[in-house]
This record gives C-alpha cells, sequence and structure tokens, in this order.
C-alpha cells in the first residue's frame, strides 16, 4: 500500500470528510482491520482566506508547495490538495515535489467520462467558476462542455460557501438557492452538477437535485485510494 500525502485544512470540515472517505474505502477494498497509510498536513484556512482575497497567488503558491515538500520528506508516495480552489496551485507544488499530484479535476473529468455525460454545470467557489484551471482541464482532456452559473449566482454561492459552509454551517435556505441554480442550469442543458468545493456536498446530497451530482471530496479521495492500492491484490494485507 502506497502512502497518501494530503494537504488539508482547507476547510477542516472537509479534511475530516476526505480522512473518513479515504479509510472507508479502504476498509471495503481490503477488510480487516485495515486502514490508510497516509499522512496529513494542514494549513491555516484564515491565511489561505486573507491571501486568496488579497490575490497574493505567490505566496499561496509557496505555502501549498512547501506543505508537498514536507508531506514528501514525511514519506508521502502521492500528495491530494483537500480543497478544490487551491489547485490553483497545482502548478507550483508539481514543481517542488518528485511524487505526482493527483488532480481533482482530472479524478472528476474521468467520472463524468465514465458515466457518458458530455455537458454539466459546475458549482465552487468565484475562483473555481471563473478562473480557466478547472474548464480547461474538463474540456481539453475529457471534451466536457462546461455551464457555470451567471454573475449573481456566482456572488451567492460563494458567500454561501465562505460564510457559512466552511464554519460547518448548512441550512434549508441555502440548500434552495443551490437547488435553484443546478434546476435552472439543467435547463439549459446540464446534464450532471459538478460539486466543485470540498464543503458543498454537505450541503446539497444526490437526492435533493434531478440531475446527477458529482462529490468532489468522494471522487478525488476514492481515486487516490485506487492509486495507492494498484500494486496490492486485495486480501492480501493480512
Amino acid at each position: 500500500m502506497k502512502t497518501i500525502g494530503l494537504i488539508g485544512g482547507m476547510s477542516w470540515e472537509s479534511s475530516k470528510l476526505y480522512y473518513e472517505l479515504i479509510n472507508r474505502k479502504v476498509k471495503a477494498e481490503l477488510g480487516g482491520f485495515h486502514s490508510c497509510k497516509s499522512i496529513l498536513f494542514t494549513v491555516d484556512f484564515d491565511e489561505i482566506h486573507r491571501l486568496q482575497g488579497e490575490g497574493d497567488w505567490a505566496k499561496l503558491d509557496k505555502i501549498m508547495a512547501d506543505a508537498a515538500q514536507n508531506l514528501e520528506k514525511a514519506g508521502a508516495d502521492i500528495i491530494l490538495i483537500c480543497a478544490n480552489t487551491m489547485h490553483l496551485c497545482s502548478e507550483a507544488i508539481t514543481k517542488s515535489v518528485a511524487i505526482p499530484l493527483l488532480h481533482i479535476a482530472e479524478a472528476t473529468g474521468q467520472a463524468i467520462v465514465d458515466k457518458g455525460l458530455t455537458k454539466v454545470a459546475l458549482l465552487g467557489t468565484k475562483f473555481t467558476m471563473e478562473k480557466d484551471f478547472y474548464k480547461d482541464i474538463l474540456t481539453n482532456k475529457f471534451g466536457i462542455e462546461v455551464l457555470t452559473p451567471n454573475a449573481e449566482e456566482r456572488d451567492a454561492i460563494h458567500e454561501i460557501i465562505y460564510g457559512e459552509l466552511v464554519q460547518g454551517k448548512f441550512t434549508p435556505e441555502s440548500r434552495a438557492i443551490y437547488q435553484n441554480i443546478i434546476h435552472r442550469l439543467a435547463k439549459e442543458g446540464a446534464e450532471g452538477a459538478i460539486l466543485g468545493c470540498t464543503e458543498i456536498p454537505l450541503l446539497i446530497a444526490p437526492e435533493d437535485v434531478e440531475i446527477p451530482t458529482f462529490n468532489t471530496t468522494k471522487i478525488h479521495a476514492e481515486r487516490a485510494v485506487a492509486w495507492a492500492l494498484k500494486d496490492v491484490a486485495i486480501g492480501s494485507l493480512q
């Protein structure tokens, strides 16, 4: 079993879900008393949030690269960023370490293709919805057409993420806002909806909307386990 390195804390609410999903998947695959070999490096989300607001991505790149280097030194074989938005720093990470980074958009794109869909809605922070780092992978690598909410909807989604979800607050009112946005995008032709912020699946369940949802946290975590166990014969680690 390979060791998964996790850059967490963005927010810790979703990072704890990564840890749970990874270990549950290993348990399901290997049985017995198995859990995942992993290392968690947690950053201070207050600093991350402040630098995002200031647009200081050079400092954010350094924080993420330093975290990745610490994981590599600690013995990680692969790195996961436990957040969608901070994949804006993926290039800085890959340049700073010799071990691979499992990109959340690549894992998600493969899951969408496996489902046979070609046109999806993307919900996340404004960084994720408005910048190209996520959409380009989906479009250029997987041929997926990406629909994003309008400006007013993007503001609402972003404010709910930072004002509520990362604080562990989940309300019926905010759920209804997300449901309405997904419903509108479905009417525009979206065949599925990417929950492209690791906190959104804590608010929106698959049964809350009429089109398939892609829980990027679960997809990312389970793809990492598949990688970590790729050379392990199931049932061999007793």
